[in-house]
């Protein structure tokens, strides 16, 4: 395998993070903050390169593309994710048994972990982060699309360790080649945990060609249901911002589910999207309501197609249903079990969407574009984990870690 040598590496450079003590990774984090912010321009010019090779209506382009502020950003999320305890060693259950052994479940880190994704640079970084202060080592395999930007941040990532005193090889970056992503998800035995982020088709491919145990980030199908009970000025508000806070991002509003006894407030409840120029694919019911009230440009009769559909651009779609229960029965059939939202008064109605909508996030008279680590109070994320086993939303240091048991006792012997 040509790509061994990676793999052996961080292999044994995991090792040497059972050594590293909570002060050292906050030190290495705080130095890599300043490191990207100083390296501003540096990175900007790489980032300029990947941005060159990428048509600016491509979906990808805006996860892509780098700026100053993003790139303050990131460097924030070093200084929240080093701030946050190092969760190693934690104990989490300890008792003692009636033959006198002492028992401890305690925390520990997963070991080497693996992430596949597309044009998304920031994940370089916020991988890392998260990997080094949860004991981690981490092999990254980006797309060809954002290679030169993966470059020159895993590079500063190098260097900031080097400076430490700390093996460099905790973080690799395979080639930008797919047949990288075939060796890494046939690392067994060097790679103890594989994470894909990015479309559904890579996703699939990782999930049913590894080797290696999968979390799956799934791609955001996202729906907000607009009650009979709804409030009209939280949903104006929660819906634009749901909409068109960014759209590239697997939180995005993706389909407005609205009760028909509402149909004569859609119009104001979509109006504010005009001015972003998003282009609804209204059901039958709603496309009459709308006929004459929204730009006629942006308006489209949805078909069967549209609903089911992460749109990652100015697109989204409106259900018509008569009942919340037909809501949630619309929810269950196309969701991605990503974020999922209502806007109501009724705390009946509340209460059922729920319990009954199964999804890693369920919101309630907010935004869905909350999905996400940082915004969640957990520093940054690696993931929204859309599956149940192990984790489950946004994945940050503690979702990075297993447990083991320690079981101490004075010679006793099992009958």
């Amino acid at each position: 395998m040509i790509y061994l040598d990676y793999f052996e590496k961080v292999k044994k450079a995991s090792r040497s993070m059972s050594k590293m003590d909570s002060a050292l990774s906050e030190t290495i984090l705080v130095a890599l903050s300043k490191a990207i912010v100083s390296s501003t321009d540096e990175i900007l010019k790489a980032n300029a390169l990947d941005l060159a090779r990428m048509d600016e209506t491509d979906p990808r382009y805006d996860r892509l593309k780098l700026t100053k502020d993003r790139l303050e950003a990131i460097a924030a999320d070093c200084i929240s994710v080093s701030k946050l305890a190092a969760p190693v060693g934690e104990v989490l259950e300890s008792k003692a048994l009636p033959n006198g052994l002492q028992l401890q479940k305690k925390r520990v880190a997963l070991g080497v972990i693996g992430v596949i994704y597309e044009a998304r640079p920031n994940v370089t970084i916020d991988v890392f982060a998260l990997c080094l202060r949860s004991g981690n080592a981490c092999v990254l395999k980006g797309g060809s699309d954002a290679v030169s930007s993966n470059t020159i941040l895993t590079k500063i990532v190098r260097d900031v360790l080097v400076a430490a005193g700390v093996d460099s090889d905790i973080i690799q970056l395979l080639p930008p080649e797919r047949e990288a992503a075939t060796a890494l998800m046939t690392a067994y035995g060097y790679v103890d945990v594989l994470i894909p982020r990015g479309s559904q088709g890579l996703i699939n491919n990782v999930r049913e060609n590894s080797k290696i145990p999968v979390i799956e980030t799934g791609a955001g199908i996202v729906h907000t249901y607009f009650d009979e009970s709804g409030d009209l000025a939280y949903g104006k508000a929660i819906i634009l911002n749901a909409k068109t806070r960014r759209v590239s991002v697997c939180n995005a509003l993706d389909c407005l589910v609205i009760h028909q006894n509402r149909l004569t407030d859609l119009a104001a409840l979509v109006l504010p999207m005009a001015d972003k120029e998003v282009e609804i694919l209204a059901d039958e019911k709603a496309y009459t309501h709308l006929q004459n009230a929204y730009p006629a440009h942006l308006l489209k009769k949805a078909t069967s197609a549209d609903f089911g559909t992460e749109f990652l651009a100015m697109r989204m779609s409106i259900k018509t249903v008569a009942s919340a229960d037909e809501a949630i029965e619309h929810i269950y059939n196309f969701s991605s079990k990503h974020s999922e939202a209502i806007i109501a008064e009724d705390e009946q109605v509340i209460e059922k969407y729920l319990n009954e909508v199964d999804a890693a996030a369920v919101y309630v008279n907010t935004s869905t574009a909350f999905t996400d680590g940082a915004q969640f109070g957990l520093g940054a994320e690696i993931g929204i984990s859309t599956q149940k086993l192990h984790a489950r939303g946004p994945m940050a240091l503690k979702e990075l870690t297993s447990y083991k048991w320690i079981v101490k006792g004075n010679g006793q012997i099992r009958a």
